[in-house]
């Protein structure tokens, strides 16, 4: 349905109610006219009546009814107006209009009836005499012996009704004129009325607008006044309470974007209604195209999926490890909550997810330590304990195998030593990291000092071998390091090199300058390394083939300890190699 404006719906019934109060005012003064004019007329044909009684009573005394008939049409000549006059008995014997002796017995009209019983008759009706509507008024004639005559006067009504006319236009002329100022009084008391309440709407678009802080003017009626002062008061508590769940909004994306962990809070369809920054980068999707879509459509991982699905369906805290897969694997802690409203009833539940990738892989890293420690440490002692009961519990018949045995009894001696120097060694650099426990002392060096002190301690391993070292690129480049476990690191490199490449062939140390970074790239051209082992090369104890590593004298920390003096550097260190092509080791160093 069309909506009207307020002041079209005041308007027109003010204007219809002005104007049916004028019309039933036009009306009753219309009667009262008519009323007033048959009134006068009356009046005006009684004393008319009088003045006829006064001129034809002296011819009765003779009963001159000549006369008589000649006065009333001199009468009805000068007032425009029909006189008769009737005896007692009906007969008509005078009449302005019309020969007496022709007219009919009038004993039976009304007024004659009236005027012979009360002496005064009055009637309108229609007369055949003349064809038209007549005004009558009838009055007894009396001498000293009772009723002799009855007096008639009669006016056309058409006469009174032309009268009455005049002044009906006269005031339906006046009424048009007052309906007028009614129709513009109403309108501009619709519009007084109107007005404040438009201006109230207005004001409440502009709150609707969220500009709580405006101000509505107060009017002049007392109710509309109280209204405005209470949508004033409205505003301000609206607005006093959207800021502060503004304030509280931001205080929670605050603290929601500094933390670490993701934060999901999931209704009761699998939609989310909300995520932090971090839950969207855990689940590589935008946070903003997230809200009110579902979880399958955000993250597909059935295991997650499920996780949702449970925690849903139970009011209990849950918690649960998932993997993703974005391409690489990520390892998610998540505990879930239900999500309550002001009643208590469950309307969801959040997820609270940590990134444990790192803390399981170091999990499983120290697990392996654990295992590969015990392992390269209970070998040698195995192998230590058992010649020493052979030496103890048994005679050596040979002096040649009693000093076989302990030759091998020293070989794994100084096996135990290599890998606890290792373990020590590694350990060292770790609690270098800490600047406040065991700093680094970092002096500007030239790298190919460094390179040449490494390749003097490892040329008798190469000469061994008929392998030779070519150093190539700028060795007068400068870095800031600690020369020593610089030296260690490109030491236990180069010591790998020599030892998994063919007698005869070429170890090389190419030293750059690369993205404002020193580059010092070792490369062999031994058996190379199958691409699986690549990732998990410098964790400790690991090996890419155990038995040659073992018989080779490796301990299986050598690349560790690469690994975490880099680190303590700020710089990466990396390995390109193929099988049957070689590897090449890289450190970057930052300047």
């Amino acid at each position: 349905m069309k909506k009207k404006r307020l002041v079209w719906q005041i308007f027109p019934a003010f204007f219809l109610i002005a104007l049916a109060s004028l019309a039933v005012a036009i009306w009753f003064a219309t009667n009262a006219l008519n009323l007033f004019f048959l009134k006068q007329t009356a009046r005006d044909l009684e004393d008319h009546l009088a003045l006829l009684q006064h001129q034809i009573r002296p011819h009765f005394s003779g009963v001159d009814l000549q006369r008589i008939d000649e006065i009333c049409r001199e009468n009805g000549q000068l007032t425009e107006t029909r006189f008769t006059v009737i005896l007692p008995d009906g007969r008509v014997v005078g009449d302005s209009r019309e020969n007496p002796v022709h007219m009919d017995n009038h004993a039976d009209r009304p007024e004659i009836r009236s005027a012979r019983a009360e002496g005064y008759g009055q009637s309108m009706r229609y007369s055949k005499t003349l064809d038209r509507n007549l005004l009558y008024v009838a009055t007894a004639m009396h001498d000293g012996e009772g009723l002799i005559a009855i007096t008639r006067a009669a006016l056309p009504v058409v006469f009174l009704d032309e009268q009455k006319r005049a002044i009906q236009w006269r005031m339906a002329g006046g009424g048009l004129v007052i309906a007028v100022l009614v129709g513009v009084i109403s309108l501009l008391a619709s519009r007084n009325i109107s007005r404040p309440i438009e201006e109230l709407r207005i004001g409440a678009e502009v709150f609707a607008n969220g500009e709580l802080a405006h101000k509505l003017a107060i009017p002049e009626t007392e109710e509309l006044a109280s209204l405005a002062e209470a949508m004033n008061k409205m505003a301000d508590q609206l607005d006093r309470r959207i800021q502060t769940v503004v304030d509280q909004r931001n205080e929670l994306e605050t603290v929601l974007a500094s933390m670490h962990e993701g934060v999901v809070a999931i209704d009761t369809a699998e939609a989310i209604i909300n995520m932090n920054q971090a839950a969207a980068d855990m689940f590589e999707s935008e946070r903003d195209k997230a809200a009110g879509r579902s979880v399958q459509e955000v993250v597909r991982n059935l295991e997650l999926q499920n996780f949702v699905r449970e925690a849903l369906a139970t009011d209990e805290a849950r918690e649960s490890d998932i993997s993703l897969f974005t391409p690489g694997e990520t390892i998610l802690n998540i505990h879930s909550s239900p999500i309550r409203d002001g009643s208590g009833q469950s309307i969801g539940t959040l997820l609270v997810m940590a990134d444990v990738t790192k803390l399981r892989r170091l999990e499983n890293m120290r697990r392996d330590f654990v295992a590969n420690v015990s392992h390269e440490i209970k070998t040698p002692l195995t192998a230590i304990k058992g010649y020493v009961e052979t030496l103890v519990h048994q005679e050596i018949d040979s002096e040649g195998d009693y000093e076989r045995f302990l030759g091998i009894i020293n070989k794994h001696v100084n096996r135990l030593d290599a890998i606890v120097e290792d373990l020590l060694s590694l350990s060292r650099i770790e609690r270098a990291v800490d600047i406040a426990e065991s700093p680094l002392e970092f002096t500007e060096t030239r790298i190919g000092d460094i390179i040449q002190t490494a390749i003097q301690v490892c040329q008798n391993r190469a000469d061994e071998k008929s392998i030779s070292i070519d150093r190539r690129g700028d060795l007068d480049l400068k870095a800031r390091v600690d020369a020593t476990l610089i030296e260690q690191a490109i030491l236990n490199l180069l010591d790998n090199a020599i030892k998994y490449s063919d007698n005869g062939s070429v170890v090389a140390i190419d030293v750059e300058r690369r993205n404002g970074a020193t580059g010092i790239h070792i490369t062999d051209h031994g058996c190379g390394i199958a691409k699986n082992h690549l990732a998990r090369l410098f964790e400790r104890f690991y090996r890419v083939d155990k038995a040659r590593s073992r018989q080779m004298g490796g301990t299986g920390l050598g690349l560790a300890i690469v690994k975490h003096i880099i680190q303590a550097h700020g710089g990466q260190v990396t390995v390109d190699s193929k099988p049957g092509r070689g590897s090449t080791f890289s450190v970057l160093l930052p300047s």
